[in-house]
């Protein structure tokens, strides 16, 4: 049975041709294919105007992504199958990897499954659905986790911001056994204990797992401030890799009392202390109190989440980055970091440039990082590359 028709407009197909996975609203032709005719989540045929097949998708009228792209193939519906299907690649990456059990499983469209995301943490997994079509396989989804990971638990953590776009109900969710207070998972071989069910995100940032590691090998000898620290995961990596004394700055109260958990749980402790506070006011109440630091670490949060946010987020970003300099010691390592998909790797290359620059300071690159192997990239979708790190010298003048 063929599936219904979606048709772009005149001139609107050459970035999906190019294997781009999203339709915009505005690029459907709706006096072919009006919008109105789908509901939330069905599977359609995309084909350009003049009618030549580009894949399928499944759809929803009510989003500005009204479309995500599931095959290059027409009648190509997601269902069940597909999705198993799916699932096994994905697992099979990971396996490759040798990550397993403590990974992210599925990422989205670079997995070829848009709109979930699956993390693991020993036996438990923690999954996000942010569309109305993945919603629609939610079923197919936990049943076939269960089936391939046999974990003893699977929470919904649907508590993304993205759902209300989608119109979709927002909240968490134990679907299959008893999720625990804390779980704990290894990387490095470092472990934590983090919260799946109250957590941010899932509960942990596995993208930024190889960066850790970069950082850790540098630490030796060296004083650490892990900004934005969240429960540790730089600071104790960092510890471990011989840093003699680590400060985590976080606003968070229950994020810092995770980071000393985590501290003691991998026998750093005392070498770990934490310090509450907003980190732009924090790193300036540093400043005054001339303590210097031979590594900082600046993991914020995105402060481009939309286009709109750009004038803020890169005045956010070169704040940033000045008051990090500002409390490095002589010769000292700044790790500057960014999650938005809006900031280019060359603008937050110029960010760090021009921070050395008002503070006068040099600076040299001295590594890249980007998101870790299990945060896999479409090649098609630019918006699935986000991560950038930048390790550098900030040495005199």
């Amino acid at each position: 049975m063929s599936l219904p028709s979606l048709y772009l407009r005149r001139r609107q197909e050459r970035r999906v041709q190019r294997g781009h996975p999203w339709v915009f609203s505005n690029e459907v032709a709706i006096d072919r294919s009006p919008l109105t005719a789908f509901e939330s989540g069905d599977c359609v045929n995309v084909f350009t105007h003049s009618g030549k097949p580009l894949g399928s998708a499944y759809v929803n009228p009510h989003s500005l992504i009204c479309a995500r792209m599931v095959s290059e193939e027409i009648d190509c519906a997601l269902d069940e199958t597909l999705v198993q299907d799916r699932l096994d690649r994905a697992l099979a990456l990971r396996e490759s990897l040798g990550w397993l059990p403590d990974c992210r499983l599925v990422y989205g469209e670079g997995d070829r499954l848009p709109g979930l995301v699956v993390d693991r943490f020993d036996d438990v997994l923690a999954v996000q659905i942010g569309t109305a079509g993945m919603e629609r396989m939610r079923d197919a989804v936990v049943d076939g986790l269960i089936e391939r990971c046999r974990p003893a638990a699977v929470v919904l953590r649907n508590d993304l911001a993205s759902r209300e776009l989608e119109g979709l109900p927002s909240g968490v969710e134990v679907v299959h056994g008893e999720v625990p207070a804390f779980v704990r998972l290894r990387e490095n071989g470092a472990s934590f204990e983090i919260s799946p069910l109250e957590g941010q995100k899932t509960g942990w940032y596995y993208d930024h797992r190889q960066n850790r590691a970069g950082l850790a090998r540098h630490a030796e000898g060296r004083t650490v401030l892990d900004c934005f620290s969240y429960l540790g995961g730089f600071g104790i990596q960092a510890a471990l890799g011989g840093a003699p004394s680590v400060l985590c700055l976080d606003s968070s109260e229950s994020a810092l009392a995770g980071a000393v958990r985590n501290a003691e749980l991998n026998g750093v402790g005392d070498r770990v202390s934490v310090r509450r506070g907003d980190v732009f006011d924090s790193l300036r109440a540093l400043r005054a109190e001339e303590q210097r630091f031979d590594v900082v670490v600046v993991d914020p949060p995105a402060f481009m989440r939309r286009r709109k946010d750009r004038r803020a987020g890169l005045e956010a970003y070169r704040r940033l980055n000045r008051r990090a300099m500002q409390v490095l010691a002589a010769d000292g390592l700044l790790l500057s970091a960014s999650c938005s998909f809006h900031l280019s790797a060359a603008e937050h290359q110029e960010i760090v440039a021009g921070a050395a620059s008002d503070v006068g300071r040099w600076a040299q690159i001295l590594e890249r990082g980007h998101q870790a192997a299990d945060h896999p990239i479409h090649p098609g979708l630019p918006e699935s590359e986000y991560l950038k790190a930048l390790l550098v010298r900030v040495a005199p003048v």
